[in-house]
């Protein structure tokens, strides 16, 4: 293949915004815990009927006392409510054990076409409110589905006191949040956790029109594959990638759709065939863009995040704006955390990666946020006493409250990029050599104006598709390390395909509080090229290693990872149609990097890399 030159030119502005498993198999609990909850509770299996006629597979958990009444906490996933069997018994209810101690009646139920359940499943099931007239028609969604599963639980499990709530992350998030639209009334309080909200923009499949590649084929040789002929676990098939390099193993398959049929193909892996018959966002995603139907949530919702999840960092952010926005008074509040994917729910949260901060922010959410506000919602104890958004700053290891995210008291600034690699809030002399916007509501492109020519300085690069530059130094796994949204970027910026500007060493500190929006004026020699652009935090060259750490990372000089964000240029006009470059013609893409509140110390740099892969995070 012949590598593409891609312009970057100097003229180019960053606009940031400041303020001053799938379960195939039976797990194996701890014996002892087994015995604990089963001393406990009582678990039953039902199969809840649906306005259809399909039957839920649910697991029920109830509290043995029989002196008083107890709230529902229900959790609805497509990854299996095992241990199946009336007599097998998890080892812990709820979201952490606190919940098993205090009583609950916790209600797990196999989503529809999952596992045990009957009836066909649809990945990110589209809502269907604009087809139904009203609830006794027989046209069901996760809505309906969800709607009907409370309305059985509150008339047949006993001593329960007519208050439900749901939790869930990831996918499960994304069930939790169409749960609460058009919610039945027992239905109380919601906790979507890095929900999937927009699969096909943010989430877990295209960011701005690049696929995210080791993420979907990993996850799609073990989840969902079919024939599905009757109810029951995924069948499964053997697959190893015959090395631990990722990196060789993906750049060896070749382009996707070729490449990944010598595993995947469509009847044994219908999902990921509709993924590459769909790469474009046209009919197929739009419908599963759950934002347009977050209307009439009555419940009280708090939407849950990390800034360093690698799946589902678009979903927290998109899911509680567009809830504000479209639902005036509700009850609607955000918790973001320095969190990976479900970190807040495991562990002290005070390491990840090569990051070290003193606060155990882990404890700390879940028994002073979430806890309380469950609690408060389905046993009338106190007001669990949150703010609009409970965000933490990195970089300065601290919560912020807020009354709104963003804060209002942010205002707008711009970065500029300058020749000789230096980054400045002063612009250049020459002025833009085109403009682009993002509407921040949908964070799609509008595109720019092209120019007539090149200017007379720009800075080039080299982006060759057989050598790529590489999400971190060194891929293993299935190739999308958890910790690479922390990575150290001193190898990326060694390389000569990776653009590098920074600043001079700050003389104040500087917080990036809200979502980030570069505007790039660019040419390539190709007719398509993906751009990379990322945030970094560079660390003083004399900063001391963090205190007690035996990892043997030396921070001194560390370039810590902030945000990064791919664009694929062809989209930069529509994500539904795509227009190729004019060789060799300038042209300008503009996006919206998912949200950041981040403190950039005195005495650092912040520094902006550009580049044109990011491999294999993105195809």
């Amino acid at each position: 293949m012949t590598p593409l030159r891609v312009l970057a030119l100097a003229s180019a502005i960053a606009t940031l915004v400041f303020s001053s498993e799938t379960a195939a198999a039976q797990p194996q609990p701890d014996p002892a815990a087994v015995a604990a909850v089963k001393a406990r509770y009582e678990k039953r299996e039902v199969r809840i009927p649906m306005r259809d006629g399909v039957k839920l597979f649910t697991s029920i958990y109830a509290p043995r006392d029989s002196t008083r009444k107890y709230p529902v906490l229900m959790t609805r996933t497509p990854y299996s409510v095992a241990p199946y069997g009336a007599d097998s018994y998890r080892a812990t209810l709820g979201p952490n054990p606190r919940y098993t101690q205090e009583g609950f009646i916790f209600v797990y139920q196999d989503v529809r076409g999952r596992n045990y359940s009957e009836g066909e499943f649809t990945e990110m099931t589209p809502h269907k409110a604009a087809k139904r007239a009203n609830r006794g028609k027989k046209i069901v969604d996760e809505s309906t589905d969800s709607y009907d599963t409370i309305d059985w639980l509150t008339k047949n499990v006993a001593r329960n006191n007519g208050r439900v709530g749901i939790v869930g992350g990831s996918y499960p998030g994304f069930y939790t949040t169409a749960s609460c639209i058009d919610a039945h009334p027992a239905l109380k309080a919601c906790s979507p956790q890095a929900p999937m909200t927009d699969v096909a923009m943010g989430d877990d499949i295209f960011h701005n029109g690049a696929f995210l590649l080791p993420h979907n084929f990993s996850f799609y040789t073990r989840f969902g594959r079919g024939p599905r002929t009757e109810p029951g676990p995924d069948k499964q098939y053997p697959f190893s990638m015959g090395t631990s390099d990722a990196y060789q193993f993906y750049l060896a398959m070749g382009p996707i759709g070729p490449g990944s049929r010598k595993y995947l193909n469509a009847e044994t892996a219908p999902h990921w065939q509709l993924i590459l018959e769909h790469p474009n966002y046209d009919d197929h995603w739009k419908a599963r863009d759950i934002r347009p139907h977050l209307k009439n949530m009555k419940p009280a919702i708090l939407t849950v995040g990390g800034f360093y999840d690698t799946e589902d960092l678009f979903g927290p952010f998109a899911t509680y704006s567009t809830i504000e926005r479209q639902n005036p008074g509700a009850n609607n509040k955000l918790v973001i955390g320095p969190w990976s994917h479900g970190g807040w729910n495991r562990g002290d949260g005070n390491i990840l990666g090569n990051l070290r901060w003193t606060t155990k922010t882990g404890p700390f959410y879940r028994d002073s946020v979430e806890f309380p506000f469950f609690m408060q919602h389905l046993k009338g104890a106190a007001d669990a006493g949150l703010p609009e958004a409970l965000v933490f700053r990195t970089g300065a290891d601290e919560w912020d409250r807020y009354d709104v995210w963003p804060p209002r008291e942010a205002e707008q600034r711009s970065l500029y990029l300058h020749a000789g690699g230096k980054l400045s809030f002063e612009p250049s002399g020459a002025g833009p050599l085109a403009s682009a916007d993002v509407n921040p509501a949908t964070a799609r492109p509008a595109g720019g104006s092209p120019a007539a020519a090149l200017p007379a300085d720009y800075d080039a690069y080299v982006s060759d598709p057989m050598k790529p530059v590489p999400l971190v130094d060194r891929i293993e796994g299935h190739g999308m390390p958890r910790d690479y949204i922390t990575a150290d970027q001193r190898f990326a910026a060694r390389r000569p395909d990776v653009l590098v500007y920074q600043t001079e060493p700050l003389t104040e500190d500087i917080t990036i509080a809200g979502p980030v929006n570069p505007v790039l004026h660019v040419a390539t020699s190709g007719t398509d090229a993906d751009f990379v652009v990322k945030l970094i935090d560079v660390f003083p060259d004399d900063a001391p290693n963090w205190a007690g750490d035996s990892s043997g990372f030396r921070v001194a000089g560390y370039q810590q990872l902030v945000r990064g964000e791919p664009f694929r240029g062809k989209f930069r006009k529509s994500f539904s149609n795509p227009v190729a470059f004019v060789p060799d013609q300038p042209d300008s893409i503009g996006f919206e990097m998912p949200d950041v509140n981040h403190t950039f110390r005195k005495g650092h740099r912040i520094m902006i890399q550009i580049q044109s892969s990011w491999f294999p995070h993105i195809d």
